[in-house]
């Protein structure tokens, strides 16, 4: 069966191009390496909008009970009967409201899946970080409804595999299946494509995070380079020796082919 998969050359290659344009428009996106490693990620921090959950313990008469979700105590007298009347309850009560929130997003390459795959972990600007039913509940009305019959599916919370640290992470499963018509017809019209542009286009909205329409109009060409190395963008990070952490080679479109068992 034919698939359309992105190998992690291209994938450094792709996040290189990226961060050229990113650069120009100086909106946050860096290359971390990381330590001791050859491997890195995309990252950038943004404040967003977000909904957070507020608890509320109080104490409420029976009567108010079918106005709220209630957790009840029950009080029996000498004789076992259940006693109603002005019975006190402990009300757990749950709002959600409107929220500044602090996001984090790392962009991944997955061996597994041999596609980018989007981590990010949200905060509030106290530091609480949210939860899995806050963050699902700060995606947009219009992904949720189209996500709800599997969200959890969607949305996880896992360890960041090079971090070790618990970040969120949208699931990768779906990503061959939107990209495959947008690869396979630039192919046909031997036009390129920046993996990474089209992706991220596609996933990032569901989380709060916007591309803007210039990486797509005002996409940097490939490099040309004596060596056909490709070359870092002006300040993006560099190891220590001086030579960034990119695969060499010259840049092509996103391979299209069988992807390995």
């Amino acid at each position: 069966m034919s698939s359309c998969f992105l190998d992690e050359e291209t994938f450094c290659q792709c996040c290189q191009l990226f961060l050229q344009h990113s650069h120009s428009l100086c909106d946050g996106w860096s290359w971390e390496q990381v330590k001791g490693s050859e491997e890195g990620y995309l990252r950038k921090t943004a404040l967003g909008t977000g909904r957070t959950r507020c608890n509320q313990d109080q104490q409420r008469t029976s009567s108010d009970q079918h106005q709220e979700r209630t957790f009840s105590l029950s009080f029996h007298d000498d004789d076992g009967d259940d006693e109603d009347d002005g019975a006190v309850c402990c009300i757990q009560e749950e709002s959600s409201s409107s929220s500044v929130v602090q996001y984090e997003y790392h962009v991944l390459y997955s061996c597994s899946y041999q596609t980018p795959v989007l981590y990010f972990r949200a905060s509030t600007l106290e530091g609480r970080s949210l939860c899995l039913e806050e963050v699902w509940d700060s995606v947009h009305p219009n992904y949720r409804q189209r996500l709800q019959h599997r969200p959890w599916d969607t949305i996880t919370q896992q360890e960041h595999p090079l971090l070790g640290q618990s970040f969120f992470v949208l699931h990768p499963c779906r990503t061959e299946e939107f990209m495959k018509p947008v690869l396979k017809a630039a192919l046909e019209e031997h036009r390129q494509v920046n993996y990474i542009v089209t992706w991220l286009s596609v996933v990032g909205p569901v989380v709060g995070l916007d591309v803007p329409l210039s990486y797509c109009t005002q996409a940097p060409e490939p490099p040309h380079t004596p060596s056909g190395s490709p070359q870092p963008p002006s300040g993006s990070p560099q190891s220590p020796s001086g030579s960034p952490h990119f695969p060499s080679g010259s840049l092509q479109p996103p391979a299209l082919g069988t992807k390995p068992g």
